[in-house]
């Protein structure tokens, strides 16, 4: 695996780059779908790879629940076991065991965790979660590190810290596949100092992507920016920067001004199946009763399956009558809205005029 880096934007900095994987090619800025446990909710590959998406997302804790990561590799690894070509991040498990909260306990030596199908108990230690991800032989594996919540002291954050490095040190030495790649994750919570320390204290296992951690889990958008500008001048020019779970378009814009390249979520194909589109003004609530009798595309400038061959009233009435078409269809147009955003955010660099495009942008975004 190897990074690229195209043209850097003279006005912003922000740049355009090429990931090079055994399994394609990708463009950056990008954004990745998420495919939890081994799909993206409600769509075939077919469907994923025609919104232009290169890369897709799974989950360590989801897939070693059930079918399990033994079973995937028996089945030739999990390119081959969900028939998607392209290339393929796993995440460690570390934030599923950190939203389980009462059914987790945090020690020196790993999590442990009580299952949500069956309540069963399990323990993941970064070796465990290193083993894990070789088996799922994804090209792009996380290293396994602590969350904490946004409202915690220095002292906690700095212990947080400290328990994720040492657990670094421990993932980096199982022997991944020689396709693999380790990204270690950046974190600190919300302490500029923390952060810095430790983006230059992981930076020695880091040989093709470095990524951010323990951003967007609830604090205000103004803290997450704070943390992403004392980060940015100690970021590693060479290699991809990826801001882990975020994916409204907001966020997206103003990252990759401050240095991001690679972004994930699920929110756009979980607010899809719940009848709401993503647009330039922000979101589109199309279940809601003024769309009842609207024939137009969800958007109008899209290209996407869903806006080229049905209306919003259409939609609406999928929703409505909680037919699985309606989500599919809107969780492509989402999809596709933000390959869209990050095809423009590369144009716009390469023209060196990306903080243009950003002001522009963002008066038009309402959220």
């Amino acid at each position: 695996m190897r990074f690229e880096v195209i043209h850097t934007c003279k006005q912003s900095g922000a740049r355009v780059g090429k990931l090079y994987t055994e399994h394609g090619v990708i463009d950056t800025p990008c954004f990745m779908p998420v495919g939890t446990k081994a799909t993206v909710k409600g769509l075939s590959p077919e469907e994923v790879k025609a919104t232009g998406a290169q890369i897709l997302l799974s989950n360590t804790y989801h897939l070693y629940l059930r079918p399990g990561h033994e079973l995937i590799e028996r089945a030739g690894g999990l390119h081959k076991f969900m028939n998607w070509d392209g290339a393929i991040l796993t995440d460690s498990g570390g934030f599923q065991v950190f939203s389980l909260s009462s059914l987790r306990k945090v020690t020196d030596e790993g999590m442990y965790f009580n299952s949500f199908i069956d309540g069963s108990r399990h323990f993941f230690s970064p070796e465990k979660s290193a083993e894990i991800q070789r088996a799922l032989g994804s090209d792009i594996v996380m290293a396994f590190d602590e969350l904490t919540a946004p409202d915690i002291s220095h002292e906690r954050a700095e212990e947080a810290m400290e328990r994720t490095l040492r657990w670094l040190d421990r993932f980096a030495s199982v022997r991944l596949k020689s396709h693999q790649t380790l990204f270690p994750i950046i974190q600190g919570n919300m302490y500029a100092d923390l952060r810095v320390e430790s983006l230059k204290r992981s930076m020695p296992y880091a040989t093709c992507g470095i990524a951010i951690g323990g951003l967007s889990v609830g604090e205000p958008a103004e803290t997450m920016y704070a943390m992403l500008d004392a980060l940015a001048p100690h970021l590693p020019k060479d290699m991809p920067h990826y801001l882990m779970g975020v994916g409204t378009a907001d966020y997206i814009v103003e990252g990759v001004a401050r240095g991001v390249d690679m972004f994930d979520c699920v929110l756009p194909t979980r607010i899809a199946r719940n009848g709401t589109a993503m647009v330039r003004e922000g979101f589109l609530t199309i279940r809601n009763a003024p769309y009842a009798e609207d024939f137009t595309p969800v958007d109008d400038t899209c290209d996407c399956y869903a806006c080229r061959n049905y209306t919003r009233a259409y939609i609406r009435h999928l929703i409505k009558a909680d037919e699985i078409m309606g989500g599919r269809l809107l969780s492509i147009h989402n999809i596709r809205f933000l390959e869209r955003l990050a095809a423009e955010i590369r144009e716009a660099i390469m023209q060196d005029r990306y903080l243009d495009f950003k002001e522009d942008f963002m008066k038009q975004y309402k959220g």
